[in-house]
Protein backbone atom coordinates (compact mmCIF):
# COMPACT_ATOMS: atom_id res chain seq x y z
CA UNK A 1 0.00 0.00 0.00
CA UNK A 2 1.46 3.35 -0.99
CA UNK A 3 1.41 6.55 1.05
CA UNK A 4 -1.35 7.88 -1.22
CA UNK A 5 -3.53 4.81 -0.59
CA UNK A 6 -3.14 5.25 3.17
CA UNK A 7 -4.14 8.91 3.03
CA UNK A 8 -7.22 8.10 0.97
CA UNK A 9 -8.46 5.37 3.30
CA UNK A 10 -7.86 7.28 6.55
CA UNK A 11 -11.00 9.06 7.75
CA UNK A 12 -10.68 12.67 8.83
CA UNK A 13 -11.95 13.10 12.39
CA UNK A 14 -13.74 16.28 13.37
CA UNK A 15 -12.67 17.48 16.80
CA UNK A 16 -15.07 20.08 18.16
CA UNK A 17 -14.99 19.46 21.91
CA UNK A 18 -12.44 21.50 23.83
CA UNK A 19 -10.86 21.34 27.27
CA UNK A 20 -13.58 23.76 28.39
CA UNK A 21 -16.31 21.21 27.65
CA UNK A 22 -17.06 19.29 30.84
CA UNK A 23 -18.92 16.06 31.60
CA UNK A 24 -22.45 16.69 32.86
CA UNK A 25 -22.06 13.78 35.30
CA UNK A 26 -18.69 14.42 36.96
CA UNK A 27 -17.08 17.57 35.54
CA UNK A 28 -14.15 15.80 33.82
CA UNK A 29 -13.20 16.79 30.27
CA UNK A 30 -15.93 15.80 27.82
CA UNK A 31 -15.10 13.60 24.83
CA UNK A 32 -18.67 12.60 23.92
CA UNK A 33 -21.68 14.74 23.13
CA UNK A 34 -25.21 13.51 22.59
CA UNK A 35 -28.20 15.49 21.40
CA UNK A 36 -31.40 14.45 23.13
CA UNK A 37 -34.69 16.33 22.73
CA UNK A 38 -32.86 19.33 21.29
CA UNK A 39 -30.42 19.59 24.21
CA UNK A 40 -26.73 18.71 24.15
CA UNK A 41 -25.42 16.40 26.86
CA UNK A 42 -21.67 16.14 27.42
CA UNK A 43 -19.84 13.16 28.90
CA UNK A 44 -16.34 12.06 29.74
CA UNK A 45 -15.27 8.76 28.20
CA UNK A 46 -16.27 6.83 31.33
CA UNK A 47 -19.80 8.20 31.63
CA UNK A 48 -20.32 8.23 27.87
CA UNK A 49 -19.66 4.48 27.77
CA UNK A 50 -21.76 3.93 30.88
CA UNK A 51 -24.86 5.59 29.35
CA UNK A 52 -24.21 4.91 25.65
CA UNK A 53 -26.53 1.93 25.23
CA UNK A 54 -29.56 3.80 26.60
CA UNK A 55 -28.74 7.19 25.07
CA UNK A 56 -28.10 5.92 21.54
CA UNK A 57 -31.71 4.74 21.32
CA UNK A 58 -33.05 8.28 21.95
CA UNK A 59 -30.20 10.54 20.78
CA UNK A 60 -30.61 12.35 17.47
CA UNK A 61 -26.83 12.87 17.29
CA UNK A 62 -23.89 11.07 18.91
CA UNK A 63 -20.42 12.63 18.61
CA UNK A 64 -17.54 10.57 20.02
CA UNK A 65 -14.00 11.94 20.29
CA UNK A 66 -12.64 9.27 22.67
CA UNK A 67 -10.09 8.28 19.99
CA UNK A 68 -8.23 11.43 21.05
CA UNK A 69 -7.39 9.67 24.32
CA UNK A 70 -5.56 6.92 22.43
CA UNK A 71 -3.86 9.41 20.06
CA UNK A 72 -2.53 11.38 23.04
CA UNK A 73 -0.24 8.56 24.23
Amino acid sequence: MSMTDTAETTAVLEYRLTTGDRCDSCGAQAYISAEVNGSELLFCAHHGRKYEEKLRTIATNWHDETARLIDAR
